[in-house]
């Protein structure tokens, strides 16, 4: 069934009582509420009061399940993101080759992160440490390296 304005308001309402008793945080009634407001169906808004006590307004008829086919899409992993964490976590075995790829796919990733909304900002944030980490341990290395070259030679 289609969501009236009606519905919607009561389906914010229920979100506010939720949040003002402290059962979610602000980023998720903010991103709740911008989903009811979006919201088509009755059972869209259903899911979304699903998990908070009826709220300060009842529903006025029994609210049914909706489909898995009329949910939402679960929220998609950057790519650049799984491709940072994977470099990141490569820098041992390859002796720290892949330390520079995981910063550059790291920082890319949290960009686009931050832009699309998308999943992934600890694998991104694993990438960067990573090969952060590496690509010290290497200056380290050469200035090693190069200290010992000298007092030697």
């Amino acid at each position: 069934m289609l969501a009236s304005h009606a519905d919607r308001e009561r389906a914010v309402d229920v979100l506010r009582a939720g949040y003002a008793e402290g059962r979610m945080e602000r980023e998720e009634f903010e991103r709740r509420v911008a989903r009811a407001c979006a919201a088509r169906t009755v059972g869209e808004l259903a899911v979304l009061v699903a998990d908070l006590p009826q709220g300060p307004v009842p529903q006025p008829a029994p609210v049914v399940a909706v489909p898995g086919t009329f949910r939402p899409a679960r929220q998609r992993t950057s790519g650049t993101a799984v491709a940072a964490g994977v470099c990141g976590l490569l820098c041992l075995p390859t002796f720290g080759l892949t330390g520079i790829p995981a910063v550059v796919l790291g920082h890319a990733a949290r960009a686009d992160i931050r832009r699309s909304g998308a999943a992934g900002d600890g694998l991104a944030l694993t990438g960067l440490v990573l090969g952060w980490l590496s690509t010290a341990g290497w200056a380290f290395v050469l200035v090693l390296l190069a200290l010992l070259s000298a007092t030697v030679g």
